[in-house]
């Protein structure tokens, strides 16, 4: 219990667990460069630090969606390697060749913008290439790669661009033995020896998010892209759980106890009184709703550590709030509830809340909002 709780609800991040999860990680793939992850706000963590404690724990890349989240890792002073590959037309092409950044080209308009933005700042670009093996979003179709591998080579002889990287992703890796992943290796591989065999010369080739680096070691190549993995979060019960790989979860959800009150039997809660209290019990009011990101398809079913024991959400989640049935237990106001966090003290964790939400533990912990302040502990390397 925590009687003077200052804050209404906090998701604390232990960088100390993220450090330790990076070096887990890198043992499974000892041969390959390792790609941090931190799009999305660094999912859910806190982008910067984590970035930071995934260098200092000997990440040599680091991998962000857009350019802005890349082009802002520099601006907070990140040295090394930034890839960033979700590029939309008249995007800061300039600012990513000035600020060294590693930029994804998957089509010919792409590497005809780049290449105008490399003329303007006067510097070579870093491009890298993706194929289209098999995922159907971003990414060249094996069709159209030849001419794309030929106007990069075109444009690297004219010192525009040096293409550092060949890479794709893939659609089912978190589904072990799908025959997805074969068919994607087998058509990476020959656009690869496309690539090469026409003159291209890739620092890095790499397919593997975290489900293949975790259970797919022939598609490690040179580099691996690990991303829910790194925040001790298992990408599918399929593959195992984070325990199976030595991993723990970073962040810890806690609210303070806003209200404790005294319920008849028959009382509704909340909207819809899709709740009604079985019999005299104590209401506990949680200060988050779905404003804070907490899902409210989770309503009626999430479970919540209160005092000791484990609770479930009563009815609705509201925007600002939800409440549990705490039983006729009377805790004080004040008192902390656990959403979610590794588990090691009965709370749920992620994966719980995934599970009661009808969804993947990746949503859970990115989708909490900006309204919850992060705490970053163990901000140093001691370990």
């Amino acid at each position: 219990m925590n009687e003077t709780a200052p804050f209404r609800v906090r998701a604390e991040i232990d960088l100390a667990a993220l450090r330790a999860n990076v070096r887990a990680l890198r043992a499974h793939a000892p041969d390959a460069a390792f790609m941090a992850v931190v799009k999305a706000d660094g999912y859910g963590h806190g982008m910067v630090p984590c970035a930071r404690a995934a260098r200092q724990a000997g990440a040599t890349w680091i991998g962000t969606a857009t350019p802005q989240e890349a082009l802002e890792l520099r601006a907070a002073g990140l040295p090394g390697r930034i890839m960033c590959w979700l590029w939309t037309p008249g995007g800061p092409w300039r600012e990513g060749v000035e600020a060294d950044l590693d930029m994804s080209v998957s089509a010919l308009w792409a590497l005809e913008e780049v290449t105008a933005a490399a003329r303007a700042a006067g510097r070579t670009a870093r491009i890298q290439l993706k194929a289209d093996t098999g995922l159907g979003r971003n990414g060249c179709m094996p069709v159209d790669w030849p001419e794309l591998v030929d106007r990069a080579l075109r444009a690297e002889a004219e010192g525009l661009v040096t293409v550092t990287g060949l890479w794709s992703h893939f659609a089912c890796a978190d589904e072990p033995g799908h025959p997805s992943i074969a068919a994607q290796l087998t058509v990476f591989r020959e656009m690869v020896a496309y690539a090469e065999d026409r003159g291209l010369r890739p620092e890095v080739r790499h397919i593997a998010n975290s489900p293949g680096l975790l259970t797919l070691p022939e598609a490690h190549f040179d580099l691996v892209r690990p991303g829910i993995a790194m925040y001790g979060v298992s990408p599918s019960p399929e593959v195992g759980t984070s325990q199976d790989f030595g991993l723990r979860p970073v962040m810890t959800l806690t609210a303070s106890l806003a209200h404790v009150k005294r319920a008849p039997a028959g009382h509704g809660v909340s909207y819809g009184h899709h709740y009604v209290t079985p019999g005299e019990t104590t209401l506990g009011l949680i200060p988050a709703g779905y404003g804070d990101g907490i899902p409210r398809h989770a309503s009626g079913t999430a479970p919540v550590l209160v005092d000791g024991k484990l609770r479930t959400v009563a009815g609705r989640i509201a925007m600002d709030q939800f409440v549990v049935d705490l039983g006729g237990d009377e805790p004080d106001v004040g008192t902390e509830a656990v959403l979610f966090g590794p588990g090691d003290r009965g709370e749920p964790t992620a994966e719980d809340w995934a599970q009661a939400a009808g969804t993947i533990a990746y949503e859970i912990v990115t989708r909490i909002g900006s309204r919850v302040p992060r705490v970053h502990v163990n901000e140093r390397d001691d370990d």
